[in-house]
């Protein structure tokens, strides 16, 4: 396998006059990026890599340089990684007896043709693995040593190389600085073929592409063992774990379907519903408007409500419930599945592999030094202080608190919007026009709303970026962590403020008729539809995160790749000159063929997008239980389109090993709390379900629901209103003595009209138990989920307690062979006739090197078997 480095040659052209004899500045720079160069290709040669490159030469263009590791440098690389390798020794796994097994094996015939056609290990039997030690090669199954490594590790292990090896003796720049300061242009693995050739043999990016990365084989699990060998455990763990949550979407897309035919079923039998649409229930409203806006009939609302009967009924509790342990569930499957998976990859006891600086940390520790004048001998423990990160620290917070900010400015800029809009519809001549005012501002808010918010994710994706370096992390984990912890605060706030508005604030702050609230010289605050604010929040939470996924998760995933593609093909073509063009006629080397390709830039932006769906799914699925099947079919298209990807769009990625998910587990579960309280916050503030549960046992008089409008609607009285804002024009205006808002407040004829009545109270009182309650029962169950599941599968603990005892066995045999067949030597040799002090010398000291080795070779077990 190789690894290509990939550098520009740029044109010189004629700067030097008769009589000058420098360089001009652009062939000076150029100078000393090909001294740098060489430098650090023969630095690669001594750290025993071999270097096959294209002839540098003065003409503009690509120079390719192809690096290649030998066994002795994968073995000693090895040996400084503790790369675990698998040994001589097989043993057996064993499995589940019982009903356990049974179920097993039907569930793996029913799903045999979902299997992907790629070779499977033994599932039955597996290799006892062992960090890697040439003192020790008698251990490994070696059968040949060109295939002994396969490629990701050779890739991981080149790469490491790269990174650490200097320019010179007088600094510590790896192939990332270089990088950054342009010396390469980029530094990838190759990958292992064509992946449409049909007349080629097969590799391992073909048998990809054919089984996992086309739309074809959407209905086949994925080839997690493959994809892992192929890119390594990190890209491997997310494909997994994508894996996971998409089957898991299926058991809450069902639920969820049968919580909407509920409401659908349900819906001729919803009495509120039934009074509203009623006819012969004269319900007078105010107006919605001032002076423009007449009275009007509560049935005129009809659609509304029967609409929002379909997502406000009592199954939405249970759903809700269901959805909180399903979050739970998830998270203990995935600790689960994770041990599994780390268990068969060899990745339990993977210790944390050193972390080399970043060029960016370099260079600022550079400046410093340079700044401060420090000596020679103090560098190894200079370090950047808080002191020195302290501008980065306030740049970030102060601008963090501007873009969240700018977020909320938006959501009031769009809540405006609906406020001057409605007014201003409501001023037309147009009948049509004035009766669905509503309709009209909702729509195209959202609409605003789904705009605003992918303009921003993009430039939020940038800033947090912008931040995270100016904070100056040592190395690329930490810089990953504070990249996804900034980027995910900017998103989170950025995708749910508009919906937290609709669920939390619309409606909450209107007044009442004769003492509204007023914004911007006469504009009411605007009000929830007659039938509750939870129809719009459904409308709300659906077109944005429909929205999102179609055109941010898929468009943008497939059509940005394809524009730079093309861009980076136009650009090469341009700047390419025509001679070199003319002398590729033949076909093009693997090489050429990944560079055309886009740089694998991380899984950042991957997890991302599945974070964010997760918290439709979870936070507001009280509103809209369809959340599930839509994050479903939507998952269905993601994994094959992120699958084509990387197979066939982006530069094979450096492999990194890695036993979890790291940070994301945190904000999943961070999440799935978090949604405990804000669905019942919805159930209980946003719904009717607590006012109709207080309506049946509390103030009913037979126990039904019948009286439950006229019990939400209190009365005012007309002649309240202040002067200019009484309908104008109105033909109703004469008849009219009271009309009914929906609030609790006390009659125009009690002591104290239009305060708040005892049946407000006691509803408020009863939102907030059911709060406390819903959230400490939810909580109750998820604590008993988790206590119930254990972290590990009991068959994968029974196994590592077993491949540690088989490890020891394994070992002593080993060690007592070498010592049978060194007695034998002895023996053998007491009874050969002696052929002179050379030979026994010779003997000797063989003897005594065998035996060092052997000594060292039993305390090197020793104080590994303490790590397993």
């Amino acid at each position: 396998m190789f690894y290509c480095l990939e550098q520009q040659q740029q044109s010189s052209g004629e700067h030097e006059s008769p009589g000058q004899l420098g360089l001009s500045p652009l062939d000076a720079l150029e100078e000393e990026k090909r001294v740098q160069r060489k430098e650090y290709e023969r630095n690669l040669m001594e750290a025993g890599l071999e270097i096959e490159k294209d002839l540098e030469n003065k003409s503009q263009g690509l120079s390719f340089v192809r690096i290649h590791a030998p066994w002795h440098v994968l073995s000693r690389e090895a040996e400084l990684l503790k790369i675990k390798m698998p040994t001589k020794k097989m043993y057996e796994i064993k499995e589940e007896g019982g009903i356990l097994m049974k179920l097993s094996e039907i569930w793996f015939r029913l799903t045999e043709p979902l299997q992907p056609q790629v070779p499977q290990d033994n599932t039955k039997m597996k290799s006892l693995s062992y960090p890697f030690s040439r003192e020790k090669m008698y251990l490994y199954n070696i059968k040949d040593k060109d295939t002994f490594f396969d490629n990701a590790t050779r890739s991981r292990i080149v790469r490491e190389i790269l990174k650490r090896t200097p320019t010179n003796s007088r600094n510590s720049m790896g192939i990332s600085t270089l990088i950054a300061n342009n010396v390469y242009d980029a530094a990838y693995p190759l990958h292992d073929g064509e992946y449409e050739d049909q007349n080629g043999e097969m590799n391992e990016r073909k048998l990809l592409y054919q089984e996992w990365a086309r739309y074809g084989v959407f209905y086949k699990f994925q080839p997690i063992d493959l994809i892992r060998k192929y890119f390594g455990e990190k890209i491997g763990l997310y494909f997994a774990w994508l894996g996971l949550y998409t089957e898991f979407l299926i058991p809450s897309s069902v639920v969820g379907v049968i919580v909407f035919f509920y409401g659908c079923i349900t819906i001729e039998s919803d009495i509120p519903s039934k009074e509203m649409c009623d006819q012969h229930n004269a319900f007078t409203m105010c107006p919605l408007c001032d002076k423009f806006c007449d009275y009007w009939n509560l049935s005129s609302a009809c659609a509304m409500a029967r609409a929002s009967h379909l997502f406000d009924n009592p199954a939405t509790v249970f759903f809700s419930i269901f959805m909180a342990l399903w979050a739970t569930m998830f998270l203990e499957q995935w600790k689960r599945l994770q041990m599994r998976l780390s268990y068969f990859w060899d990745l339990t006891g993977l210790e944390e592999e050193e972390q080399h600086p970043r060029p960016e940390y370099e260079t600022k520790l550079l400046q410093k030094k340079l700044k401060t004048k420090n000596t020679t001998e103090n560098d190894e423990k200079e370090k950047l202080t808080w002191r020195d990160r302290m501008p980065g620290y306030l740049a970030n917070f102060s601008l963090i608190l501007f873009m969240i900010m700018l977020t909320f400015s938006a959501v009031l800029g769009v809540m405006v919007y609906r406020i001057t809009t409605a007014a201003a519809l409501s001023f037309s001549t147009n009948e049509t026009t004035r009766s669905n005012v509503r309709v009209t501002v909702t729509a195209t808010a959202v609409i605003i709303n789904l705009v605003v918010i992918l303009i921003l994710d993009e430039i939020y994706g940038a800033v947090a970026k912008w931040l995270t370096e100016i904070e100056v992390p040592k190395t690329e984990k930490t810089f990953e962590e504070r990249l996804i912890l900034k980027a995910f605060l900017l998103k989170f706030v950025n995708s749910y403020a508009p919906i937290f508005y609709v669920a939390f604030f619309k409606g909450r702050f209107v007044g009442r008729p004769g003492r509204y609230l007023y914004v911007f010289d006469g504009y009411r605050m605007e009000e929830c539809a007659p039938g509750g604010c939870l129809m719009e929040l459904c409308i709300q939470l659906s077109i944005i995160m429909l929205g999102k996924q179609l055109i941010q998760n898929n468009l943008f995933e497939i059509g940005i790749p394809k524009l730079k593609k093309l861009f980076r093909k136009l650009k090469d073509e341009r700047t390419e000159p025509k001679e070199i063009n003319t002398n590729q006629s033949k076909d093009p080397q693997q090489w050429d063929l990944d560079y055309s390709l886009e740089p694998f830039t991380g899984l950042t932006p991957e997890y991302m997008e599945m974070i964010i769906q997760f918290g439709f799914v979870t936070l507001f699925v009280a509103s809209f239980p369809l959340a599930p099947l839509f994050a479903l079919l939507n998952n269905i298209i993601e994994v094959r389109l992120d699958a084509k990807k990387f197979v066939t769009e982006l530069r094979r990625p450096d492999t990194v090993r890695a036993k979890d998910i790291g940070i994301w587990y945190n904000i999943l579960s961070s999440i799935g709390k978090l949604s405990v309280i804000i669905n019942a916050f919805v159930i209980s503030v946003t719904s009717d379900f607590i006012p109709r549960l207080m309506y049946q046992y509390a103030y009913s008089q037979n126990g039904t629901m019948h009286g439950f409008i006229n019990h939400t609607l209190s009365y005012f009285n007309v002649s309240h209103l202040k002067a200019g804002t009484q309908p104008e024009n109105s033909p109703f205006a004469q008849d009219v003595l009271f009309c009914r808002f929906k609030d609790y407040r006390e009659p125009p004829w009690s002591p104290n009209p239009y305060e708040f009545s005892r049946q407000y109270w006691a509803v408020l009182s009863a939102r907030l138990a059911f709060v406390i309650l819903f959230q400490n029962l939810v909580m109750f169950l998820s604590v008993l989920v988790d206590w119930m599941i254990p972290d590990i599968p009991k068959d994968i603990s029974e196994q590592i307690k077993k491949e540690k005892s088989v490890l020891v066995d394994f070992f002593l045999k080993e060690e007592h062979e070498k010592l049978k067949l060194t007695e034998s030597f002895i023996t053998r040799d007491k009874h050969r006739p002696q052929s002179g002090i050379k030979g026994q010398r010779i003997r000797a000291a063989s003897f005594c090197h065998f035996s060092q080795s052997q000594k060292g070779s039993l305390a090197s077990f020793s104080s590994r078997h303490t790590e397993v």
